[in-house]
């Protein structure tokens, strides 16, 4: 608890709060000419802000030359920032949601009832979907971090990434479920490298938007 506290206290700066909203909404690596380009501060300003952020765990932090260029001549590889994946959160008092969620799932998979789950998830989706926002209000304000690519909306962020890990079917399919409930057809499970499994059409594949069809 104390250095899941300290990790979130090093956002109580809002000029530093900017630099990981920033670092995070790219989803790749920035250096800090980039981050102080787009927030128009000073490079060492810039640097100061990701060094503190990558010691309390919130950026993680790599080097390779921008340039692409290898060799003598290539120069120095730069300082490349990106959120870290690993989750941070305060309860006070403590909770451990995610043990009882595991505990879930593990009964779930156990019973063989997936089906009743992606049901009571579609139900929840459902529910969630007759406020009239549209499909991006949406997935934004249940944690997904929805970019657009193209003609679908990709996740960057997976809200149940821990329980997912550790029973993927049950959850990717909940998750799936629930999307489907909360935004219509349009919804598909499109695994990649990073980020939650399911994307969503922006076109005509049914997806909800300001509470029309589109």
């Amino acid at each position: 608890m104390p250095e899941e506290l300290d990790a979130l206290t090093v956002l109580a700066d809002p000029r530093r709060r900017a630099v990981y909203e920033h670092v995070a909404a790219a989803g790749g690596a920035l250096s800090r000419d980039q981050v102080a380009e787009a927030l128009d501060i000073g490079r060492n300003l810039a640097a100061h802000h990701l060094d503190k952020l990558a010691e309390a765990g919130l950026l993680e932090v790599s080097f390779a030359r921008l340039s692409g260029k290898a060799g003598p001549g290539a120069g120095r590889p730069s300082k490349l920032y990106r959120r870290s994946p690993a989750e941070h959160a305060v309860s006070l008092p403590p909770r451990g949601y995610r043990v009882l969620a595991e505990v879930f799932a593990d009964a779930v998979e156990e019973a063989g009832v997936e089906p009743a789950l992606y049901a009571a998830a579609r139900r929840q989706g459902e529910r969630l979907g007759r406020s009239g926002a549209g499909a991006e209000e949406t997935l934004r304000g249940l944690g997904y971090e929805p970019y657009a690519d193209g003609d679908v909306w990709r996740l960057r962020n997976c809200p149940f990434d821990g329980v997912a890990r550790t029973h993927p079917g049950a959850v990717c399919g909940a998750n799936l479920a629930l999307l489907e409930g909360a935004l219509g057809g349009g919804v598909r499970i499109e695994p990649g490298p990073e980020g939650c499994c399911v994307v969503v059409e922006r076109g005509t594949g049914g997806t909800k938007n300001n509470g029309s069809w589109f």
